[in-house]
């Protein structure tokens, strides 16, 4: 590995650190990086998703005083998404990389159409008495599938989850934005524990990945809690449009 080749994956690791904790779909950098520079496909899928692990604790940790009060929402809803983030990542090993691929674009779009729609969503849902806190059942089952999803490639997910989180739950959009970046880290830990144990992992590239993803989920804690609800719904459409619009291609 040349100089060149690890400060260019370093400055990916912190460019998705800062955007995954901020929204999501920091794979769409890493990702394509470590192709650029001749990685197989599932090598690189793999080794990206345990790089990127420490940006979303570091982003966790960001989001601290965000998160008070949501334990016990995320222990209903972490449970999903580990148990979904298994199955993803045994398909992964066990599935042609295109199967999934194909269907992510439009995944993507039905997150952004969830987002520009939970103001109006969570009116409505507001109507209904003794909401459930933690979404219910319905929303147990859409984190579940969306963390198959994220075990599998994860480019994304986390927009995928706010369009969730945001048309379930009545509470701030800064809120389960840090929940979301949780549960991201949920996925990706499991995931990458699978993989360990079952697979070739890039340490290389996980080390310069994780380095700039830990200091990358700071920058983006920081920036994505100063933003308001609109601008940063307004991001989250923006990030989640242009992913689909890229593998769309």
């Amino acid at each position: 590995m040349t100089v060149l080749e690890a400060l260019a994956i370093t400055g990916a690791g912190l460019a998705a650190g800062t955007i995954n904790t901020v929204v999501g779909s920091g794979s769409l950098i890493t990702f394509p990086t470590l192709l650029a520079f001749g990685y197989p496909a599932v090598l690189a899928n793999v080794s990206n998703n345990i790089g990127l692990i420490p940006g979303s604790l570091s982003g966790a940790l960001a989001y601290r005083a965000e998160l008070r009060g949501q334990s016990r929402r995320l222990g209903v809803l972490g449970a999903a998404a580990a148990a979904g983030a298994l199955v993803g990542a045994v398909l992964l090993l066990a599935l042609p990389y295109h199967v999934f691929r194909s269907v992510v674009p439009a995944l993507i779009l039905v997150a952004v159409v969830l987002v520009a729609a939970q103001p109006w969503l969570a009116r409505r849902l507001a109507q209904r008495a003794q909401r459930n806190p933690h979404g219910g059942v319905t929303l147990f089952c859409l984190i579940l599938v969306t963390s198959i999803y994220g075990g599998y490639f994860g480019a994304a997910q986390s927009v995928i989850f706010v369009g969730l989180l945001g048309s379930f739950l009545d509470d701030q959009l800064q809120r389960l934005n840090a929940a979301k970046t949780v549960l991201a880290g949920i996925t990706g830990v499991v995931a990458g524990i699978y993989f360990v144990a079952a697979t070739h992992v890039s340490w290389p590239a996980c080390g310069l990945l994780a380095s700039g993803a830990v200091v990358g989920g700071q920058v983006g804690g920081r920036v994505g809690r100063r933003l308001p609800p609109a601008a940063l719904r307004l991001v989250i459409m923006a990030v989640g449009i242009v992913a689909a619009v890229v593998l769309l291609v």
